[in-house]
């Protein structure tokens, strides 16, 4: 139904102490069903097409696609092409966040196109629309007449102070300690999407209940826009199953248990394959028809077996092997998901035993950080490796542009479940699990003052059946603590899965769940944490939603195993390593007056790329005066400190510096001993020894060491050669040299004889020298004496 003939609408209510509004009827109203949800000033334009299915389909082929333009924000888009391009880590993420609880509120025998496309129009930079977004995709969905169990409520929660804030700011939500988003139809709770600051399990169910009850207004707003409209009721037609799937589970419903029951993925996988080529071979001959089995309604056959994946087939229609592979998924969903119910999973363990777990660290020679995580057959190769302020990663978009210090990257190639497929970018999946293991670690990561590195963890998983997501939060705890990071306390993850039969009233949850439980279960719960408390919890499901006791019933059992989970890591590294990798680099930070910054960069840059030249070290500096210096070794990083902290400070009687021959005169050498800051060695300061030339000493460009013996009310510096070799235990190659004697038979001062006088460094000299003038600021005058 195009929304063409709908007038303009428009509802609004107060959640919390936000208001917010949805509208429809005015923009985009050649698509099936369009709203615009706004929050403060932040305005969302979804809209759903709805069209016929390809013919063959054997899936629900739902899009769903997030785009930000950075118009929304009044900004040009960042880099050489001021053009948004291809989705953004934030897009692809929110895509999700909108597909998923949407996803299992479609019959499953649904197979039309649904296309969803949402994005902001106008956005304040406080309020993120990614949850408008989720809100407006669930009205437009009940607006476009398609066949969905909804409408959805969907809220982001904060929590200040202990208060839990629904709709929070992007200000309130740095002071938070609480980020959870959770969506819920009238009944019951169909996603969630949290992280917290160690939040102990009964309060993050606490949170999840009141936005589970805060969605009960959004869903009212939802239907008081449907109401505005004046559009009836939708009814779900019934729906004939396939009679085939009965005589698949009648004939073959022994020898499919005893293949379910095959312990190894491999094998059971490899059997059930063999049973469905016999069952395609028994069946073709002798059935080409499947009139003679009697066809049940969709609710008979549910009600009577649980199963909830019925297809639209004609009870005459001809047996085929497109036919027959569909009717025996269905058997094999309802023979696991039955099995489970009666206490046998499909690798034998109990409802709350977990896998064995194997752990090591230091695995990679030359990255910084290496830990294999074994949990069943599921393997996780996670590495760490430790940058700079030059390796954060710059994040732009419609909100205010911000760097990431901590990164984590998520692959799973496709040889991690035995398959062949074409090598390509990182799909929707994979950077979900990244960013999902990202956040649940990074509340435990020490802040940039303590650890000024910028952090990598990438998880590569190399075996999959399960819960990899989890796995590699377990793997990057142990790989940060093998590179040395200090982290507060190491992270667990584990997720929990469920089997719920409704007609007879029973479920159960399953501890690290695999693969086919995961697949034919109802539930994949992830929970990540320390000993303390939540970090991260994400849900997704395949029915209808769960409720209050199952949520607090699963947030206690993932806390037993993560505690188990957390003893068998700390067996293999017990707290971060003292000292990080000889391969990482080697970072200082220090603080300087902003005002001179200026100094340390130079002209153009001349003085910083010196500073870096000369010391091997890489400098960074933030607006606030804040340096950091990193080097391979710790060696050029100092150096640079002290270079750094030298010309900052000014120059300090005492202290020693290395510095550059500028220029040489009679008397002595001018030596460079800070950016634009020089000072006079004098002839007699270079040498305890006798020094006739400076030349004899140095040349215009030599390093040399010298020591601040003087300043003087004119700024004017004056150095020694000689008594910072001294201090700092060096050879002087001329000390002890004498002063040569007299030539030509007399006292060169005449007939009165006397000490021969030096033929320099005397006490003219040094008048003469400060008639002169000495020391200053290079290139400006150093004396009265001097034009």
């Amino acid at each position: 139904m195009s929304s063409t003939l709908i007038s303009r609408k428009l509802v609004e209510r107060t959640v919390g102490d936000k208001l917010l509004s949805i509208e429809t009827g005015y923009l985009a109203k050649q698509a099936s069903g369009a709203v615009v949800v706004r929050i403060g000033d932040t305005m969302t334009l979804v809209a759903v097409v709805a069209a016929p299915g390809r013919e063959g389909l054997d899936f629900f082929p739902l899009t769903v696609d997030y785009r930000e333009k950075t118009y929304a924000a009044g900004k040009f888009p960042g880099g050489f092409i001021k053009r948004e391009g291809r989705p953004t880590t934030k897009e692809i993420l929110t895509s999700r966040l909108i597909d998923r609880p949407i996803r299992p509120l479609f019959p499953e025998w649904y197979r039309d196109e649904v296309q969803i496309q949402a994005g902001p129009i106008s956005a304040d930079r406080q309020n993120d629309p990614d949850v408008p977004s989720m809100i407006g995709a669930s009205a437009a969905l009940v607006l476009a007449r398609v066949p969905f169990f909804g409408p959805v409520g969907s809220i982001r929660l904060g929590r200040v102070d202990g208060k839990l804030i629904a709709f929070p700011t992007a200000e309130e939500l740095e002071k938070s300690d609480l980020d959870l988003i959770v969506s819920s139809t009238e009944k019951a709770v169909v996603m969630i999407e949290g992280f917290g600051e160690e939040l102990p399990e009964p309060e993050m169910g606490d949170a999840i209940m009141e936005a589970h009850r805060l969605n009960q207004e959004l869903i009212a707003l939802q239907k008081e826009l449907v109401e505005a409209v004046g559009l009836p009721p939708l009814e779900h037609p019934e729906v004939t199953i396939d009679p085939l799937r009965q005589t698949i589970y009648e004939r073959y419903g022994e020898p499919f248990r005893q293949v379910k029951q095959i312990v190894m993925k491999a094998e059971r996988n490899n059997a059930t394959k063999a049973l469905l080529d016999t069952i395609i071979k028994e069946l073709l001959p002798a059935e080409p028809h499947a009139a003679a089995t009697p066809s049940l309604t969709l609710d008979t056959e549910r009600a009577a077996h649980g199963d909830p994946a019925p297809s639209p087939v004609p009870a005459d229609a001809e047996v085929t092997p497109g036919r027959i592979k569909a009717a025996f998924g269905a058997v094999e969903e309802r023979i696991v998901r039955e099995l489970i119910l009666d206490g046998k999973r499909p690798d034998g363990r109990g409802p709350k035993d977990l896998r064995s777990i194997k752990c090591e660290v230091g695995l990679l020679p030359r990255a910084h950080g290496s830990a294999l995580f074994q949990r069943g057959e599921t393997q996780a190769l996670v590495t760490t490796v430790l940058g700079t302020g030059a390796d954060e990663q710059r994040v732009d978009g419609i909100m205010d542009e911000y760097s990431k210090k901590f990164m984590l990257d998520y692959n799973m190639p496709s040889f991690a479940v035995g398959e062949v497929r074409p090598i390509r970018g990182p799909g929707r999946r994979e950077i979900g699990h990244g960013a999902l293991a990202e956040r649940s670690v990074a509340s435990i990561l020490p802040g940039p003052s303590r650890f000024p590195y910028t952090i990598r963890v990438v998880s590569d998983i190399l075996e999959s059946n399960g819960s990899s997501s989890m796995a590699s939060v377990c793997g990057a705890t142990l790989s940060l603590m093998d590179a040395g990071v200090p982290i507060s306390d190491p992270v667990g993850g584990i997720s929990i899965g469920l089997v719920q039969d409704l007609a007879a009233g029973r479920h159960m949850l399953l501890t690290d769940i695999i693969g086919d439980e995961d697949h034919f279960g109802d539930m994949d719960f992830k929970v990540a944490g320390t000993q303390r408390g939540v970090t991260g919890i994400q849900l997704d499901l395949k029915n209808h939603g769960i409720t209050e006791p199952v949520i607090r019933e699963t947030l206690e059992q993932a806390h037993e195993a993560r505690l188990e989970i957390l003893r068998a890591m700390l067996r293999s590294i017990k707290r971060p390593r003292e000292e990080i990798s000889a391969n990482a680099p080697r970072l200082i930070q220090i603080q300087i007056n902003p005002e001179k910054i200026g100094m340390v960069i130079g002209p153009g840059g001349k003085t910083i790329r010196r500073l870096q030249e000369e010391t091997g070290a890489k400098i960074d500096i933030d607006d606030t005066g804040v340096v950091t210096l990193s080097s391979l070794e710790a060696a050029g990083a100092e150096a640079a400190r002290d270079k750094i902290v030298a010309m900052t400070e000014g120059v300090q009687v005492g202290r020693i510096y290395e510095g550059r021959v500028t220029s040489i005169k009679e008397f002595g050498a001018f030596v460079e001993i800070l950016p634009g800051k020089d000072g006079l060695v004098h002839i007699s300061e270079l040498s305890d020894g006798y020094v006739s030339s400076v030349t004899e000493v140095c040349r215009v460009g030599d390093p040399m060491l010298v020591k601040a013996i003087a300043v003087d009310d004119q700024d004017r510096v004056k150095l020694s050669r000689k008594a910072a070799l001294a201090e700092r235990g060096q050879v002087d190659e001329l000390a002890g040299r004498p002063r040569p004697a007299p030539t030509g038979g007399g006292d060169p001062r005449g007939p009165g004889g006397g000490p021969p006088r030096r033929p320099s460094g005397g006490d003219r000299d040094r008048d003469r020298d400060r008639d002169r003038g000495y020391g200053g600021d290079r290139g400006g005058p150093r004396g009265s004496g001097r034009p």
